[in-house]
Formats: structure tokens, sequence, C-alpha cells
């Protein structure tokens, strides 16, 4: 917990620096992406867990949208957004979200955290996953700077399938979502997440699902995913979206970043 805030403030100054000698604000608008496998993306992955390298037109590079890449550091984003940090991975909604709210001017600047098969447990403070995405994040900063803008969560799946990590899963996500606004010293950072479209056990699913929806914190807001089409894979589970279906939720994402969450 300690090492965690020493590093969130020495970024901060190192911001604060970066900001007055260049006398300017900073464009880039950096969004971390956090979850589990439907924000790593698995648009195009088949039953054999290969992506079929289909990128659709919503999700094509631009110049100004950068990803911040394992070795920490920028370059210009590409689907599987989530290659060399998770895998299987194929199209997610990151790029459709991107591109969305690209603006002239500015730049977008992508820092994918999520991984598969991860529980809300395994988001705690001081896990690896947690560890890993706030050193990520304050990275993506001091790589020419940047302001936090938003969280983009997709989790949840793993915590649907049993009833006593279904009933605990609201009071680890509200203390998930308050630890990363404290470490990245954004106490009102919009968080958008994601309302589960599939899960384990049906009962679970909608406690989890509850819990996503009323989460009771300022600046949280909440996309359904319920009606989006999921695709079958291995084990012939239905358990992730396709890829039209992440693309539609990448703008989903972008309509609620844009109306409610930009600050």
């Amino acid at each position: 917990m300690a090492h965690a805030t020493v590093l969130a403030i020495v970024m901060a100054l190192l911001l604060i620096v970066n900001v007055e000698c260049c006398g300017r604000l900073w464009q880039r608008n950096i969004i971390l992406l956090a979850g589990q496998s439907n924000m790593v993306g698995e648009g195009g992955v088949n039953g054999s867990l290969i992506w079929d390298g289909l990128v659709p037109p919503e999700s094509q590079p631009n110049p100004n949208i950068l990803r911040l890449n394992p070795e920490l550091q920028w370059e210009v984003a590409r689907e599987p957004l989530h290659q060399g940090i998770s895998a299987p991975c194929g199209v997610g909604p990151g790029l459709p979200f991107a591109n969305s709210i690209l603006q002239h001017g500015q730049t977008i600047g992508l820092v994918p955290c999520a991984f598969v098969q991860t529980s809300i447990d395994d988001w705690q403070r001081g896990t690896s996953n947690y560890t890993r995405a706030l050193t990520r994040a304050w990275a993506a900063v001091g790589q020419g700077g940047g302001v936090f803008r938003a969280l983009l969560w997709y989790q949840g799946e793993a915590d649907s399938n049993d009833e006593a990590r279904a009933e605990s899963y609201k009071g680890k996500l509200v203390q998930f979502f308050n630890d990363l606004r404290n470490d990245l010293l954004s106490p009102y950072l919009p968080i958008i997440q994601v309302a589960l479209a599939t899960g384990g056990n049906p009962k679970y699913k909608e406690t989890v699902r509850e819990a996503q929806l009323n989460t009771g914190l300022p600046n949280v807001f909440c996309v359904d995913a319920e009606t989006l089409n999921v695709t079958i894979q291995n084990d012939n589970l239905k358990v992730h979206l396709d890829t039209r279906s992440q693309v539609k939720l990448g703008k989903a994402l972008a309509n609620v970043f844009l109306n409610d969450a930009l600050v």
C-alpha cells in the first residue's frame, strides 16, 4: 500500500513538472482498460483459441490512437489491443471506443491491463494484476505526459459460478474502484463498467449484475451487455462477445464517455 502511494505521488509530480516546462496542457487522454477476457477481447477467436485476423472498420488503426505496449512504450494501437498482455486475444472494445471519441488535435492513449479468467479477488490492491495496472498507468503518464480520463472495466464472469463469490462481489468491486482512484490520485476518475452478458450460474450472474448496476459510487457508469451476441468456443461454452458485439460495446462505452462521463 505504501509503495503504491509513493509511486503515485512521484509520478504525479513528474506530470506537473512536464506540464509546467512545456507551458501548456497535455492533449493525450489516457484510458485504462481492465477486467477479464471480454475486455481483453476475444472477438474472432475460434474454438482453437486462434484469432481469425479480421479487423472491422471501427477498429482500424489511427496514428492519433496509441497503446502502451508490454515494454511500457507508446505505439500505434492495433488489434489485438492486448497482444503481449494477455492471451488468447482478438477484437475487443478498446479501439472502437477510441475511434468513436477521437477529436481533432487530440491523442488517445490506451493502456490495456485486462487479463483472462481473473476474479474480483485477483484485482484487489496488492495483487499482481492490480500492481501491474497501477504501474502501467503511471508509466503511461511518464512516457510523454497525459491525463487519466477514464477506466473501462469488464469483469465478473469468474465470480458468477459461486454463491459466496457473487454475494461478496459488490463490496470487493467498490473497494477496487476506490483503491484505484486513490492510487491514481484521481478521486473522481470516470469509471465505465459493463454489466455481464454471460456467466456461470444464472442466479449468481444476476447477483453480480445487480452489484455492477448499483455500486452507489459517484461518477461510475454502467453499460449493459446482456443483449449482445456471444460465440461458442471451447467446451461449447458461450462466454465471449463476438466481433460485432465488441464493436457495439465499444461504441456504447464511447457514448457514455462523451455524454455522461467526460470531465
